[in-house]
């Protein structure tokens, strides 16, 4: 199984990280790919170049052997649609393979808003990174659709390509890159917050430093 963790990263940090060490852990996951968005389609522009955020998940990610920077979505033009990803990822890696698109709770919340929401869930499963009491803000259609596909077990999800829901529960940590953004903005250390080669990244291409 391959595991597929898409955002912004900008910057990336340990609320990402920590979190998708434990999914690839409990999943028993191949690799797990990092994708950097190269344009919002439902928020605001990152900041930070694509480049730049590829470099800082690099550095982030360096060392973790299951754990790869995939730039796929960089290298497209237009708005960057999960449907696209997972849709250039079973071109490459097959019909067969299971592949598991990460989401937090709260991206799961909104997740039938996305585009072509089903289609998504027919090339992947959905891995759910849970943390307690977001569920009570769901609306009935995304309970529903819980309900429908839920698999109580990660074996299964071995079991087909994709199309199944599946609840992990991890480490919340709570690290907010536009804080991240503001601190360093604001003359602050990082520290503690995003890999010291991330904050090496950082400083050496003046990153943030404007973005207030």
């Amino acid at each position: 199984m391959i595991g597929i963790l898409g955002g912004t990263f900008d910057p990336i940090h340990l609320g990402h990280l920590r979190p998708a060490l434990e999914v690839q852990e409990a999943l028993g996951l191949e690799a797990l790919r990092f994708v950097p968005l190269r344009q919002a389609v439902h928020r605001e522009a990152p900041y930070a170049s694509g480049e730049d955020r590829l470099a800082m998940v690099q550095a982030a990610i360096a060392g973790e052997r299951s754990f790869v920077a995939d730039r796929r979505e960089l290298d497209r033009s237009g708005g960057s649609y999960t449907l696209d990803t997972l849709g250039s990822m079973r071109e490459e890696l097959g019909a067969d393979l299971p592949l598991c698109l990460l989401l937090g709770s709260d991206a799961f919340g909104g997740f039938l808003s996305w585009h072509r929401p089903l289609d998504i869930l027919a090339l992947a499963h959905l891995v759910v990174m849970t943390r307690p009491g977001v569920e009570d803000t769901w609306s009935p259609e995304i309970r529903a659709l819980r309900r429908a596909r839920q698999v109580a077990s990660a074996a299964a999800l071995s079991e087909s390509p994709g199309g199944h829901i599946y609840y992990q529960r991890v480490t919340q940590l709570d690290i907010s890159a536009t804080a991240i953004r503001e601190s360093i903005a604001a003359g602050r250390s990082p520290r503690f917050l995003v890999p010291d080669p991330v904050i090496e990244i950082i400083a050496q291409r003046g990153l943030y430093r404007d973005c207030v």
